[in-house]
């Protein structure tokens, strides 16, 4: 949050306390406090099925 606020100061001129500042982005811009997922963009979700379904369960009894 602290950097979004060096961005309006430097932008606006106007420094903001923190609670102005989430009001302003929760309230007026719509944004969230969440984080998008870490996933891979060339995650294969066919070859993951295929794995848990084949390998997992050969892997998971041993040898």
């Amino acid at each position: 949050m602290e950097r979004v606020g060096v961005v309006v100061e430097r932008v606006a001129g106007v420094v903001l306390s923190r609670e102005s500042m989430w009001r302003l982005l929760t309230g007026r811009l719509g944004w969230s406090p969440q984080r998008p997922e870490r996933r891979a963009i060339e995650r294969d979700e066919s070859e993951i099925a295929r794995w848990i379904a084949h390998e997992w369960p050969r892997i998971k009894k041993g040898p």
